[in-house]
């Protein structure tokens, strides 16, 4: 009987020590958790300032901020329903609305500056407008993924992945047929014409030096003048030209190889690591340490690369996804180190926040919906100088967003949801 005691107490001892252990154990992990530091925002629902006009935009595709922290985007007139355009018919059947003009330029307060942007003489205005970049001399750089029909086609002919003349977004990997929007074009801020890299329906493939297919978006890099061009949503590659002459440099597909244009089918998450990109290939930004992160977004990964196109590392998020994918758009934090990316999912309706060195999401905000500070089909995101952010949506979102940069805080849980400002009082 006394042994069993001894027994007894002795084991409600060690449950008593595992239990304080625990305590100790789960202090100290939270203690480590709360140590994880991030930037914190806030959505500003009162940003931008209506427009004009009774304007409209429609898929809104691209954002960019210039060096005097004023914002530009960029959408695409042609996604408006018939019922946003009653302004526009002859009679006008009703007082709202008309689409804006493709190119719109924001001070920080959220006025309208300028606009401009659509078909003029010495160039070709894609088909479908896709991403915006202002570079380091002011100027103004757009492409596009827009199928479009070949010359002397009947309407009509537009190719899988259009819905009325206007991409869905969606997988493109693998198709055939006549792409329009193989091109980039140059601009000065007030809408002058530069440079051309491309003509329309002239795309030979992901080798084609000369050529883009459907290109995604563009970076330019001060140090060496060369611009950086994610292609695409037709091709598998990013390729490099000079900024100023259009002159070609150099390419590459996933892990630095040679890219090639073999469909590859679905994704499927329990492959191994596909060795070329899918489409889109999406983004490519370039660091202040002189690496390249490539949006892989169909494959849910974004590549790390060496200017000279040499492979580095790559990480997958929301590894899971299906559809168009989870890796859209990146960005970097303002502070001298870029310590952090954002990174927009559109599928997910999300912006991860990541370490920059490790590429560990160390957490997320947002959630899908059409209220402020949420999101349908996140598709560009960009930072002023203050480190405030800036997004785009496409699809039905059709919108711009601001989120108030607020500073550092302790990572209190992965996913924020909704970052809807403190209000203060009862």
């Amino acid at each position: 009987m006394r042994r069993n005691l001894y027994v007894g107490g002795a084991f409600a001892g060690l449950l008593v020590a595992l239990g304080v252990g625990s305590s100790i154990l789960g202090k100290r992990g939270s203690v480590e958790a709360a140590s994880v530091m991030a930037p914190r925002f806030e959505v500003n629902p009162l940003w931008p300032k209506p427009l004009p006009n009774h304007w409209l935009m429609g898929q809104t595709i691209g954002v960019s901020v210039d060096a005097q922290d004023h914002i530009w985007i960029i959408h695409r007139q042609g996604s408006l329903e018939p019922g946003e355009l009653h302004a526009t018919t002859n009679p006008p059947t009703a007082q709202c609305c008309a689409a804006a003009p493709p190119i719109l330029e924001f001070d920080e307060e959220g006025n309208l500056l300028q606009h401009w942007g659509g078909p003029g003489s010495g160039y070709d205005w894609p088909n479908a407008n896709h991403g915006i970049t202002i570079d380091y001399k002011g100027n103004v750089w757009i492409g596009g993924n827009g199928r479009g029909t070949p010359p002397g086609a009947g309407r009509g002919a537009g190719g899988r992945g259009q819905q009325g003349g206007t991409p869905d977004e969606s997988q493109v990997s693998g198709v055939q047929g006549y792409f329009n929007d193989a091109m980039i074009l140059k601009f000065t801020q007030d809408g002058k014409f530069l440079m051309q890299i491309g003509k329309p329906g002239q795309s030979k493939g992901s080798n084609d030096i000369e050529n883009l297919r459907l290109p995604a978006k563009t970076f330019i890099d001060k140090e060496t003048n060369e611009v950086y061009v994610a292609d695409g949503y037709g091709n598998h590659r990013v390729i490099v030209y000079d900024a100023d002459t259009g002159k070609y440099k150099r390419h590459w597909g996933a892990y630095g190889h040679k890219p090639d244009d073999t469909n590859l089918g679905r994704y499927n998450p329990s492959d191994p690591p596909p060795q070329q990109f899918r489409n889109p290939v999406h983004c490519a930004e370039l660091s202040v340490d002189r690496l390249l992160y490539v949006c892989d977004r169909v494959n849910d990964r974004i590549q790390v690369f060496k200017p000279d196109g040499s492979f580095v590392k790559e990480m997958f998020v929301e590894k899971e996804t299906l559809g168009s994918g989870s890796a859209w758009d990146i960005a970097f934090s303002k502070d001298p180190q870029q310590k952090y990316i954002y990174l927009t999912d559109g599928e997910n309706d999300r912006v991860h926040i990541l370490d920059r060195q490790s590429l560990e999401v160390l957490t997320t905000f947002g959630e899908g919906g059409r209220q402020p500070g949420e999101f349908y089909g996140v598709h560009s995101i960009a930072t002023d100088s203050k480190g405030n952010i800036f997004t785009t949506e496409t699809y039905r979102g059709q919108r711009v967003q601001k989120f108030v940069y607020k500073g550092l805080a302790p990572v209190a849980k992965k996913d924020q949801g909704v970052l809807w400002p403190k209000t203060s009082g009862k």
